[in-house]
C-alpha cells in the first residue's frame, strides 16, 4: 500500500504538460511518472511507471484540439489507473470540449457534452474538476460530483491592474450575460449585451448593443476564444459606438482557423487568456498569459483533504 504522505498523485496526458507540471509546483508534488507513447498506427500506448494502489489520483488533460486524440488519453488513463487498483480518480478538465452542442437545438443532431460525460464516467473516473464550462448545465450530465471552478477568480486581479477609466463590462452576446454580470460585479461597474445572430459556426451578426459604451472603456468577457469572429466584431462595436479603450478577456484560448489573424488585426489595448489551454505558436500582439495552475492545485488539495472547494470562491 502506499504510505499515507504518498496517497496524492498527478498525472498528465499530452495536451498541456506544463500546466500540469505548475501545479505540482505549486503543491510540491511531483509530477506522476508515466509512458504515453503511440504505436505506429496512432493507437495509444499508455503505462502506469509508480504505484497507484490505494491512491488519490488526478489526471489533468484539456480536452482541447487535437480533441478526440486528448479526449481518448483522458480516458485511457481512467481505465489504466482503475486496473492499476487506484482508490479514487478525478479527471481534472481546465478546458472540456464539445461543452457547446449541450442541447438538442434542432432535428437530427447529438448532444456530445452528455456523451463524453457518459465515457468519462464508464472509463472510471470518480470525479470531474472543471474551469467555467460553456454551460453550467453540464455539471447534471455527470453522475459523480463535479467541482465547477471560476476563472475570474484569478482573472478579476490582473483586469484591476489594466487601470479601465469608467471601465464597464460587455458580453459579446446573450449566453455570456452571467459571466460578464459577475465581472461587473466585481469592478463595480456596468453591464452592457451585444445582440448577435449566429448564422454559422464559424460566422455570426451582430445587431445592436443593449447599453451604453461612449465614452468608456470596455472590458469584453467571454469564456473562449474559438475562431475568434465574436469577440474580433464586438470590439469593432464597440468602438464605433464610441468606446474609449476596448480589452478582451476570456478564459479558454481555443484559437481555431484565423484566429489569431483576426486578433493581431483587433484595435484593443490588451487581450487577457487564462492558460487553460496551451497557447499557440504563432505571436499574438498585446496578449497576456494568466495562470490558473495555483487555482487548480489549492483545488485538488481540497477535494484530497476532503474540504470544501466552494470555499475558494468566498470573499
Amino acid at each position: 500500500m502506499i504510505s499515507r504522505g504518498e496517497r496524492l498523485r498527478v498525472f498528465t496526458g499530452t495536451a498541456h504538460p506544463k500546466l500540469a507540471h505548475d501545479i505540482c509546483a505549486h503543491m510540491g508534488q511531483p509530477l506522476g511518472a508515466a509512458s504515453l507513447q503511440r504505436f505506429p498506427d496512432g493507437e495509444i500506448n499508455l503505462k502506469i511507471e509508480c504505484d497507484v494502489r490505494g491512491a488519490d489520483v488526478f489526471v489533468v488533460q484539456p480536452t482541447c484540439p487535437p480533441v478526440h486524440e486528448n479526449l481518448f488519453e483522458l480516458l485511457s488513463y481512467a481505465d489504466c489507473l482503475r486496473r492499476a487498483s487506484a482508490d479514487r480518480i478525478t479527471a481534472v478538465i481546465p478546458y472540456y470540449g464539445y461543452a457547446r452542442k449541450d442541447r438538442k437545438d434542432e432535428g437530427r443532431v447529438p448532444i456530445n457534452a452528455k456523451l463524453v460525460a457518459n465515457l468519462l464516467v464508464a472509463a472510471g473516473y470518480n470525479r470531474v474538476v472543471a474551469i467555467d464550462l460553456h454551460a453550467a448545465q453540464i455539471q447534471g450530465f455527470f453522475d459523480i460530483p463535479v467541482d465547477h471552478l471560476y476563472a475570474r477568480q484569478v482573472m478579476i486581479e490582473r483586469v484591476r491592474q489594466l487601470g479601465a477609466s469608467s471601465p464597464i463590462v460587455v458580453s459579446p452576446d446573450v449566453g455570456g450575460v452571467k459571466l460578464a454580470r459577475a465581472y461587473a460585479k466585481d469592478l463595480n461597474c456596468d453591464l452592457a449585451i451585444i445582440d448577435k445572430r449566429r448564422i454559422s459556426g464559424e460566422v455570426t451578426q451582430i445587431e445592436h448593443v443593449i447599453g451604453e459604451v461612449k465614452d468608456r472603456d470596455v472590458v469584453l468577457v467571454d469564456d473562449m476564444v474559438s475562431t475568434g469572429g465574436s469577440i474580433v466584431d464586438a470590439a469593432r462595436i464597440v468602438k464605433q459606438k464610441g468606446a474609449n479603450k476596448v480589452f478582451i478577456v476570456a478564459t479558454h484560448a481555443v484559437l481555431s482557423g484565423k484566429a489569431v489573424e483576426k486578433l493581431n488585426s483587433a484595435d484593443v489595448e490588451k487581450i487577457l487568456f487564462a492558460d487553460t489551454i496551451p497557447m499557440p505558436a504563432a505571436k499574438i500582439d498585446k496578449l497576456e498569459v494568466v495562470s490558473i495552475a495555483q487555482l487548480l492545485a489549492r483545488a485538488i488539495d481540497r477535494i484530497h483533504r476532503s474540504e470544501s472547494v466552494s470555499r475558494l470562491f468566498e470573499n
